[in-house]
């Protein structure tokens, strides 16, 4: 039996705190899954059982749960936010702790996927959960409604599948399938905590094999695969075509099979094969020899350090399907790629591929069409919208287009008639969508955005939640610019508040960013109207840093009294963020260096994405942090001695200077707290669509508290040169160890001076204005240095730093 339909709308568009949050949960399986969704529980400051079954053989009945645990610590990327957090999850076994579970809010099961042993596990929850838990099953290939049978009533009433993605940290969907017996407001409360606090994208599903994002992605897999293992295109020549270049991730095809582990694909290709009789495309699960022959031979991919590709005497090779041998790669016989990626965006890339002539249009076009078809059939299957086909293969499978965007992209027309030509059968719907004059599955109407779902008949609402900012929205009205040049613009957000957006290549704070913000600073206090401004954008990254490419030119011209110009107004520009008279919050996400981890160090109330990872790199280049960087962090090390004593600061400044000088970048927001890269009072956003949200209304709960800067640091405690001559000494002890090379240490010592105050003869205090000029100093001895210039070219050539 189906479960009833659900509005998914209403789930995504639920405002906040309408549903009690979870404070305690435990998770029944400490494997890969359950491990790793237990440390994001834990992440966000829920105290969590992590159980397993008990090991018979040992002395120590929780060695297994402690071998798994430990495991997940090791695992890269980083689980946890940070290290502490792990100490938030309690461990424990199945045979003397299973009494735990009276405790808790919200109980994860996640144990071995054979549905006999799910039901023992549910009977004993049962038996013990308290009669308000939620229970949910992380299963992707077992029935949910079958893992319930022989369960009460009320306790159907309670559970649910929740179907986290791996690794659940880092990947956005969460799939949740009620089952015709779960209560709506249990699917609303796991649907709410889901997207607010653990910062997921939720998409409902139908009690199916897979559900959505499986089904559609690993379709998808399976289907590029066949084009090397039954046809004439090389590993390689798949990853280029299905990586990057079409919006998916690096690790494209055969490098994702490898990550996600051969045995893993193989069990789920199996089962959707076996599960899917009625499927009329079911042989693309079907499993290649290629496959079964890599796995007999304990090939698992990335865990066993070979699958698709190996990497042997320093060269990344792939398997030859003949001799299984690792060969060298070939070169690539796709011409028509270099056409292709100077095409443009995204989206005209894809167009351009549609009609690439050769080797390269036709995988694309073949497979393309094969899965835009395949994706319109699974229509209601799996789920009622296409737009939630599109956010289960972004949010899980990391492409910037879904497939029914994808179809958009290419012409809505222009795919029926390829399709057609290729014989590749579509739905009923499509065609009554097309006669009634709809040539596209999003529209706007009246600046909201709408997509077309069969199953209502027509187009329905497909707007952010309330919560969240339609910053495309914002931007298609005119009146909402306010001001703008060729890298940046002001835009209106409403209620007063303004943000100013980066447009620059990567959102390098280039002279056209930073002389920008400085003539905005100036409009948002003096126009009564704007109550503060979000520094903040939507890019890729919140911002890399200074444009080096304009400081390469500056000093390869001889220009340096305009660089040190332009060095003086990065200062004032982010000394206004900090002192600005009405509340600026800068609202941070992703990759925030140099200059751009210096405006949120400046900033008293900042806004951050829990993935935020940030740090001052500038030695990377041969420099030092010069845009107030340094000086913070040596006013922050004064600040951090209750007494004012040399020996309470010496550490603090030992720590930050080890932090630049090994160019330490945060792997968190919370870690970047740790690192005093944000402040202890930084608002941090779980779920990033929200993050400008957050920061508007930041400004408006400053404003309405009544708004006064912080005060200027007039009196900063620095040590002199008995600082400056420990950290030269760390210096040379990295330089001997052979961390660090003999430039890097030289660099590192004109930082010291610079954290230390100078060359003064004992410690002292001083203006914050002081420490600038220090800075300046030093930035500008440095990039004098041919090897600086050198970095700075290497980076600007190579994107990967030099360590002359």
């Amino acid at each position: 039996m189906e479960a009833p339909p659900v509005d998914t709308r209403s789930l995504r568009l639920a405002t906040p705190a309408t549903h009690r949050p979870f404070r305690t949960a435990a998770v029944l399986g400490a494997g890969t899954m359950g491990a790793q969704i237990a440390a994001h529980l834990a992440n966000i400051g829920l105290d969590v059982h992590l159980l397993d079954i008990a090991d018979s053989d040992g002395k120590d009945p929780d060695a297994i749960v402690k071998q798994q645990f430990k495991q997940t610590q090791k695992t890269k990327p980083d689980p946890f936010f940070t290290d502490e957090v792990a100490d938030r999850i309690t461990l424990g076994n199945f045979d003397d702790h299973f009494e735990r579970l009276a405790d808790v809010d919200w109980i994860i099961e996640a144990v071995v996927e054979r549905l006999d042993i799910k039901q023992q596990v549910m009977a004993r929850v049962e038996a013990t959960a308290r009669p308000d838990a939620v229970i949910s099953t992380n299963t992707s290939g077992i029935p949910i409604h079958e893992i319930t049978e022989g369960r009460t009533e009320d306790f159907k009433r309670r559970f649910l599948g929740t179907h986290f993605f791996n690794p659940p940290r880092y990947l956005k969907l969460l799939e949740l399938i009620p089952t015709p017996d779960t209560a709506p407001d249990v699917l609303e409360r796991v649907a709410q905590f889901g997207r607010l606090h653990l910062g997921k994208g939720i998409v409902v599903a139908k009690d199916v094999p897979y559900f959505v994002g499986n089904r559609i992605g690993t379709y998808a897999m399976f289907r590029a695969m066949r084009y090397f293992t039954d046809g004439d295109y090389t590993i390689e020549e798949i990853d280029a075509l299905t990586g990057p270049l079409v919006g998916h991730p690096k690790s494209a095809t055969f490098r994702t099979a490898d990550v996600v582990g051969l045995d893993v694909l193989r069990d789920v290709a199996k089962n959707l094969y076996e599960k899917l009789p009625e499927d009329e495309s079911r042989d693309a699960f079907d499993i290649p020899d290629l496959l079964d022959a890599l796995l007999d031979d304990g090939r698992k991919g990335a865990k066993t350090r070979a699958g698709f590709y190996k990497k042997v005497d320093g060269e990344i090779r792939s398997v030859n399907p003949e001799t299984l041998n690792y060969e060298s790669p070939e070169a690539k016989d796709l011409p028509a790629l270099n056409d292709v990626k100077k095409a443009g965006g995204l989206q005209e890339r894809l167009r351009a591929l549609f009609e690439a002539e050769g080797r390269a249009g036709d995988f694309f076009r073949e497979t393309t069409l094969d899965l835009l078809a395949y994706s319109a059939r699974r229509i209601p299957e799996i789920t009622d919208s296409p737009a939630d086909v599109d956010r289960a293969i972004r949010w899980g499978f990391a492409w910037e287009l879904g497939p029914f965007q994808i179809w958009d992209t290419l012409g809505f027309e222009a795919v029926r008639e390829a399709m057609a030509a290729h014989d590749l059968a579509l739905p009923g719907w499509v065609d009554t969508m097309a006669s009634a004059g709809n040539t596209t599955f999003y529209r706007t109407r009246e600046g909201a955005q709408q997509v077309y779902v069969p199953t209502a008949g027509g187009y329905i609402a497909d707007a952010p939640p309330a919560d969240q900012i339609d910053l495309p929205a914002i931007k298609t009205e005119t009146t909402n610019v306010l001001w703008e040049n060729a890298d940046a613009a002001l835009l209106d957000l409403g209620d007063g508040v303004a943000l100013y957006e980066f447009r620059s290549k990567s959102n390098s704070l280039g002279s056209e960013v930073m002389g920008g913000l400085h003539e905005v600073l100036d409009k948002v206090e003096n126009d009564p109207d704007l109550r503060g401004l979000v520094i903040g954008n939507e890019g890729k990254n919140f911002s890399v840093g200074a444009n080096l490419g304009e400081v390469a030119m500056g000093a390869a011209q001889g220009e340096f009294d305009q660089i040190e110009r332009f060095l003086k107004r990065f200062q004032d520009v982010v000394q206004r963020i900090r002192y600005a008279e009405k509340p600026v919050v800068v609202a941070v996400h992703q990759r925030v260096l140099g200059g751009g981890c210096e405006m949120a160090m400046a900033c008293p109330n900042p806004v951050a994405s829990a993935e935020t990872y940030m740090g001052l790199v500038e030695l990377g280049v041969g420099l030092i942090p010069a845009g107030t960087g340094s000086t913070l962090l040596a006013t922050r090390a004064a600040a951090q001695s209750p007494n004012g004593n040399p020996s309470e600061i010496q550490p603090w400044l030992r720590k930050y200077f080890e932090q630049i000088a090994m160019a330490e970048v945060a792997e968190s927001a919370r870690q970047a707290q740790q690192m005093h890269y944000l402040s202890d009072n930084a608002r941090i956003v779980m779920d990033d669509n929200r993050r400008l949200y957050v920061a508007k209304e930041e400004v408006l709960r400053l404003s309405n508290e009544g708004y006064l800067p912080p005060p200027v640091s007039t009196r900063v405690k620095v040590l002199g040169r008995p600082a400056l001559a420990a950290m030269k000494v760390g210096a040379q002890q990295y330089l001997q160890g052979g961390y660090i090379s003999a430039y890097d240490a030289y660099l590192a010592e004109e930082l010291a001076y610079v954290l230390a105050g100078g060359n003064l003869s004992h410690p002292q205090e001083v203006h914050e204005e002081y420490l600038l000029e220090l800075e300046r100093e030093v930035f500008m001895r440095l990039l004098g240095e041919e090897k600086t210039q050198q970095r700075i070219m290497h980076i600007l050539e190579h994107n990967k730093p030099l360590r002359n």
